[in-house]
């Protein structure tokens, strides 16, 4: 899923697409390799931790060098600003140096690479200059230890540096073909995946790489298109882990979004099984309704129509969330979802942008993954674009919006903060066990602070996300600069 969302580079690209909705966009993180939804454990201790970046942070004056927050989950307290580590390519052993632009944690993936039980984090830096190219990308792998991860890390060097731009732009890590070790999938611009088959070495060397050609438009450094965001979760319940990708079709100048399903085979991912889904820029994979097989959930956030009037294809008035059952053959039926679904939180209105940002976890230990949706530009009385997120339940019958649903925003009772304008509350959100206690607890990223940055944490109580315990953190807490607009929690690692 993991989402998410990760920085958006293309801004004239998603302005054509959404009419202007997206230029505060975060790219989504990738979902874990799981029809459970996996949590990363850096540390090994059995708790989840939360991986998130500030791409746009300054690092030792260099505007945009970027940084990556983790923050390690503990029994009782959930996240904290003191149990974290806080990472740039300025830190020892990292590969590369803070440059202006890099954007490093542009996006995030983790999975155990190495296969020594802790789990490690691939980061993409895409404006990362390579040679003469501006904008040429690179990905480096941070390896997790009993300590988290520390910094010790190795390069993932792009095969065809110069016909690549904005390497790393979108990352996923799984299971692809099914042999028990990870795997990473790396985009770029051109549109072409890179399949990393696992077996990482602390040294650098990996399995074996493959590429696949999703049906997507490539693009240029001045229309980077290629892939938006890449999500990997197990639909078909054949104990390989797929692969969805967000991208633009290619029949159109511009092109609208559309998903791919791309399965996994014993040889990895197969592009020429390629099937078209629903459209929607941020992806999650889970089991829903707790049948084997992983569910797409896609956030589709804008309106029905772009600033120029336009017609947007299979949109709805405030945005709009596509569940996509999956099944033994792959992508099922689809249920679509707004605000004036049943009793989902809120009401259908311009510029809402519902589904901007969503995650799965399972908060009450059923075992149906339940789903958080953001509205990051939903007014609250004069607070324009202060944002809110729904928490809607699974059930044996998919996504329950008859009962059960949940809202909140800062001006909801024991959510720290004020609701004010352009919080963008729900920018990021993540669904984690960070406790310890087998239920996943809700982690929410807003632009607080006019885009600084902030974590708030709101804690599941066994049956259901409450505002006990629930606490916020900015980025000096953490040791992120606030130059600038370090938006700090634009990423999730998913």
């Amino acid at each position: 899923m993991h989402k998410h969302r990760r920085l958006a580079l293309a801004t004239a690209t998603a302005a054509a697409l959404t009419g202007g909705l997206l230029t505060f966009t975060t790219a989504p993180a990738t979902a874990a390799d799981s029809t459970a939804v996996a949590k990363a454990d850096f540390n090994g201790d059995g708790i989840g931790d939360v991986a998130s970046a500030a791409p746009t942070a300054h690092v030792g004056g260099h505007q945009s060098a970027g940084q990556v927050v983790v923050l390690y989950g503990a029994k009782s307290t959930g996240v904290t600003s003191a149990k974290r580590g806080t990472l740039s390519q300025n830190t020892s052993g990292v590969p590369g140096t803070a440059e202006t632009g890099d954007q490093f944690g542009g996006d995030l993936a983790y999975a155990d690479f190495n296969g020594d039980g802790y789990d490690d984090l691939a980061v993409g830096s895409p404006g990362e200059k390579v040679g003469t190219d501006t904008n040429g990308g690179g990905v480096a792998i941070l390896f997790g230890s009993r300590s988290g991860l520390t910094g010790k890390a190795v390069t993932v060097s792009d095969p065809a540096v110069s016909a690549h731009d904005y390497w790393g732009g979108a990352l996923a890590a799984g299971d692809f073909d099914g042999d028990g070790k990870a795997d990473l999938v790396v985009g770029s611009s051109a549109g072409t995946l890179y399949l990393y088959k696992g077996g990482f070495t602390t040294s650098g060397a990996y399995g074996s790489r493959t590429t696949v050609k999703p049906p997507i438009r490539s693009g240029t450094d001045d229309y980077p298109y290629g892939p938006l965001n890449l999500t990997a979760g197990d639909v078909n319940g054949d104990g390989r882990t797929d692969l969805v990708v967000d991208g633009y079709e290619t029949s159109t100048r511009y092109g609208w979004n559309t998903n791919y399903w791309l399965p996994g085979t014993n040889s990895g991912l197969s592009g020429a099984s390629a099937k078209a889904l629903k459209p929607g820029i941020i992806t999650a994979v889970g089991d829903i309704n707790h049948d084997g097989f992983g569910d797409i959930v896609s956030g589709a956030d804008w309106d029905t129509k772009t600033s120029d009037g336009t017609t947007v294809p299979d949109a709805a008035t405030g945005g709009k969330v596509n569940i996509t059952y999956g099944s033994a053959t792959g992508p099922a039926a689809t249920t679509g979802i707004t605000q004036n679904t049943g009793n989902v939180p809120g009401s259908s209105e311009k510029g809402d942008a519902f589904g901007f940002e969503l995650d799965l976890g399972d908060i009450n230990g059923d075992g149906y993954q339940d789903l958080v949706v953001s509205t990051p530009r939903e007014d609250i009385g004069s607070a324009v674009d202060t944002g809110s997120v729904t928490v809607l339940y699974g059930s044996a019958s998919g996504v329950n919006t008859a009962s059960g649903t949940q809202t909140f925003s800062e001006d909801t009772a024991g959510v720290p903060g004020t609701a004010e304008k352009s919080d963008f509350f729900g920018a990021e959100v993540k669904l984690d066990d960070v406790t310890g206690d087998g239920k996943a607890d809700l982690v929410v990223g807003s632009y607080e602070n006019a885009s600084d940055g902030a974590v708030t944490y709101l804690p599941s109580d066994g049956t259901k996300i409450t505002t006990t315990g629930s606490r916020s953190f900015g980025p000096s807490s953490v040791g992120v600069s606030t130059t600038g607009t370090p938006r700090f929690t634009a990423v999730f690692a998913d």
